[in-house]
This record gives C-alpha cells, sequence and structure tokens, in this order.
C-alpha cells in the first residue's frame, strides 16, 4: 500500500474503520486508547485527513494489533490473480 498520497491515507483509514468495528471499539474509545484526538481520528477513518503523524498512525494501528511494514514498491502490473487474491482477502 502506497501512503504517499491522499488515496493511500484514505484506504489505510477505510481499514482503521473497518478494524475498529470488527473489535466492537467505539471511534472515541479508540482515540483515547491510541492517544489521538477524536477528530483526527474521525477525519482519518473519513477519508478527509491531508496527512498523519507516524507516531500517531503507529499508536492507533497498535492499539487494533497492526503494524506499519516497509515494502519494495512493484513496478509490475498485477495479474488478475493478483487482484482477485487481494479482493478475496479484504472480505
Amino acid at each position: 500500500m502506497n501512503i504517499d498520497n491522499v488515496d493511500g491515507l484514505k484506504e489505510i483509514g477505510t481499514r482503521i474503520a473497518a478494524a475498529r468495528r470488527e473489535r466492537r471499539l467505539g471511534l472515541a474509545e479508540l482515540a483515547q486508547s491510541a492517544g489521538v484526538h477524536r477528530t483526527t481520528l474521525y477525519l482519518l477513518e473519513h477519508g478527509r485527513a491531508a496527512e498523519i503523524g507516524y507516531s500517531k498512525l503507529a499508536r492507533i494501528l497498535a492499539v487494533l494489533g497492526f503494524e506499519l511494514r516497509m515494502e519494495p514498491v512493484s513496478t509490475e502490473r498485477p495479474t488478475l490473480e493478483d487482484l482477485l487474491r487481494e479482493d478475496a482477502a479484504d472480505d
């Protein structure tokens, strides 16, 4: 996932929102546990955050049981099988 642009950050926010709901955490509860402002988390989850600092993002992810990873950017176009596998993993 590429987070150097707004679309990447929107995807992260969407995934955070899904993970929060899956764990039955309220927005305020996750924000408090991660030590971030509720508005920051709301904007992130709704794709309206222009940017977020690493430490804030790392704390939010840690509360949800995730971590950031660095991987080389693939310059190859994904195959249909790759896209189907990725889609199945999102469900």
